[in-house]
């Protein structure tokens, strides 16, 4: 069973996973992260060997992460798998679809340059637009981190797990308005 973390570029995934993990005492996996690990920097690999290439070895590191990990945050692209479509489908995963307004997602990418499929907010709302249908089929919950503090957003999470019975939530045995990290007032886009 893994709780997996999906959405487009910069709504928070990393951020939402790691710290939903740490809370649960869960294992954790960024796919992005691992993928880096194991080829070099997403943002250089793309130029060099393409996207084609990127979204095969990105579907390899994807199945792993959702066999292995109790929580997964997937790259934003990673739902455009057939395969890794039909896997997060599947009763055993529980699928979180973040989002954010494109407001907020400005502030997030201006200036960065490590996102190489995106040349700027009327970018990513097209690759949003564009992804929106299936993020949506395949989310459980949706929840908007849009200019807000990551402890909120992830008690919205805790809150859905406890409402659905996860065996992941039996670990957690915090309050739900508790922001008991040092990053208190971290916001999701950070």
């Amino acid at each position: 069973m893994s709780l997996v973390f999906i959405g487009p570029p910069a709504a928070g995934k990393s951020r939402a996973g790691k710290r939903i993990a740490q809370r649960l005492k869960s294992s954790y996996a960024d796919t992005d992260k691992l993928f880096s690990r194991d080829h070099g920097a997403i943002h250089e690999f793309i130029p060099r060997e393409g996207e084609p290439e990127f979204r095969r070895l990105e579907r390899e590191i994807v199945a792993a992460a959702l066999r292995d990990y109790e929580v997964v945050s997937l790259g934003g692209g990673a739902i455009l798998d057939a395969d890794t479509q039909r896997d997060l489908e599947r009763d055993e995963h529980t699928v979180i679809l973040l989002v954010a307004s494109p407001a907020a997602i400005e502030e997030r990418i201006t200036g960065r340059t490590n996102r190489p499929l995106l040349s700027g907010i009327d970018s990513w709302i097209a690759t949003y637009e564009t992804r929106k249908p299936i993020y949506d089929r395949l989310a459980d919950l949706t929840v908007d981190t849009s200019f807000r503090p990551m402890w909120q957003v992830v008690n919205d999470v805790r809150r859905y797990l406890k409402r659905t019975n996860s065996p992941l939530v039996t670990r957690d045995q915090g309050d739900d308005e508790t922001h008991d990290t040092p990053e208190v007032e971290e916001t999701a886009e950070q």
